[in-house]
């Protein structure tokens, strides 16, 4: 049957003041027919790549059986209620981020989602691959505002470099337009919550961006007549859903505000917020708001930088991450990482519950129609090994991915055939991708 043409447009938004604001879906967005059921709608599906850095501490990380019945290993511990939507894959090497000499820290970092080979060199003339993001995101972004979201948790420019020998670029980055150009990461909350809402601030003197600051004008404050008009015409069930996408935002651009005036009164505002997990939780924030919105198809977030040595006083580590990876065999060493290695995979799973907590078209989650990829450069720190790597697939991408499992890969399997099987479920057909690619991976 023909459908319906909706009343308001998927991609509306609010506008006030030169301001604009994406809306969530809306009952009123959706196509209307008889016999609905006969004709579901199909959502895209989305792809999320989560990076940590300096591997992983492996025994406390690999369930000891493959299948269904997998156990919650420690470090995995706070996916426990997400454990139907999460898949360990293990057993996938990237053979290509093998550096030519030492470096392999940046040349796994590199190759993360490119499964090619890094020039080794500290020179303007690098040279990796297209990252399979950026392959989704040419195939599927083009109709939304924002192709793909690049976004990290600490900064660095691309010059110079970082390890042994490759340049920092490499370090930085995990999303590659092209072979010899890095996608621009972004790592201040403000400007992506600008970018995304419509707050931008380029206009203004340095004088009227702290007034507007100062006064705590937010974007909401912009958009309330036209927020006013669009509530008359809505349903309550959509009256009541806007209202709370509204607050999540508002409280959101509030706890964005606050963080970087606390950092701006210690001496000068920063790149990015002091506390390093207020900024993690504000950028996935802000990227569950951009897929919720439709904005975006595609996002990429680096927890840290490659062989990041950041240290975790408020876990009571002070030593730097890097240094603790190179263990040696230390049990002291162990415990601190399986600290980190715990915490870093809490962050991943505050994200999924936030995916999990928005309806998509379909009344499925968005993370039941995305797929999040989430792993490290390396396995581990002290070996630097780039075989059998920590690989999570989560959601269900969707429908396509049979999640709540622990699949067991044997010999070398390229990671690269994962990146093929994803892009595929995510609209972009791939039979081979990266410098080893056979083609799509099976995943039972």
């Amino acid at each position: 049957m023909k459908l319906k043409t909706p009343p308001l447009s998927r991609r509306a938004v609010l506008r006030g003041l030169g301001a604009t604001l994406a809306l969530p879906l809306l009952d009123a967005m959706r196509p209307t027919m008889a016999f609905a059921q006969m004709d579901p709608v199909r959502p895209a599906s989305r792809f999320l790549a989560f990076y940590v850095p300096c591997g992983i501490h492996m025994p406390a990380w690999t369930p000891a059986t493959a299948g269904p019945d997998w156990e919650v290993t420690p470090i995995l511990t706070g996916l426990r209620d997400l454990r139907s939507k999460v898949m360990v894959l293990s057993g996938l090497d990237n053979l290509p981020a093998r550096p030519d000499g030492p470096g392999d820290h940046a040349a796994g970092t590199g190759s993360f989602l490119t499964a090619a080979h890094c020039f080794k060199t500290e020179g303007a003339n690098i040279s990796n691959g297209q990252s399979i993001d950026q392959r989704i995101a040419r195939a599927v972004g083009l109709g939304h505002r924002f192709p793909s979201l690049v976004l990290g948790a600490e900064g660095g420019g691309n010059a110079g470099g970082c390890d042994s020998g490759y340049s920092c670029a490499y370090s930085r980055n995990i999303s590659w337009i092209d072979e010899s150009t890095p996608a621009a990461k972004e790592t201040n909350p403000r400007q992506v919550f600008q970018r995304l809402f419509g707050a931008d601030e380029s206009g203004l003197t340095r004088e009227q961006a702290s007034r507007k600051r100062r006064y705590r004008k937010g974007v909401l404050d912009y958009v309330l007549e036209d927020t006013a008009r669009l509530q008359r015409k809505l349903g309550a069930t959509d009256r009541s859903k806007l209202d709370a996408y509204l607050t999540s935002v508002q409280d959101l651009e509030r706890q964005i505000d606050l963080t970087a005036q606390e950092a701006c009164e210690v001496g000068g505002e920063p790149e990015r917020a002091e506390d390093v997990q207020a900024t993690i939780r504000q950028m996935c924030d802000l990227m569950v708001h951009a897929f919720e919105c439709d904005l975006t198809p595609v996002a990429t977030f680096m927890l840290g930088n490659g062989g990041s040595n950041r240290p975790y006083p408020d876990l009571g580590i002070a030593d730097g991450h890097h240094q603790l990876s190179h263990h040696q065999n230390n049990p002291e060493n162990f415990r601190q990482l399986q600290i980190i290695d715990t915490w870093e995979v809490e962050q991943l799973a505050y994200l999924l519950g936030r995916l999990d907590a928005v309806e998509d078209v379909d009344g499925k989650t968005l993370l039941d129609n995305t797929a999040v990829f989430f792993s490290s450069e390396i396995e581990d720190g002290n070996s630097h090994r780039h075989n059998d790597l920590p690989v999570l697939l989560c959601g269900g991408a969707g429908g396509q991915a049979r999640s709540g499992r622990h699949v067991r890969f044997e010999g070398q399997a390229p990671i690269a055939d994962l990146f093929s099987t994803v892009a595929t479920w995510c609209g972009a057909p791939v039979e081979a991708f990266g410098d080893d690619g056979t083609g799509r991976l099976e995943l039972g």
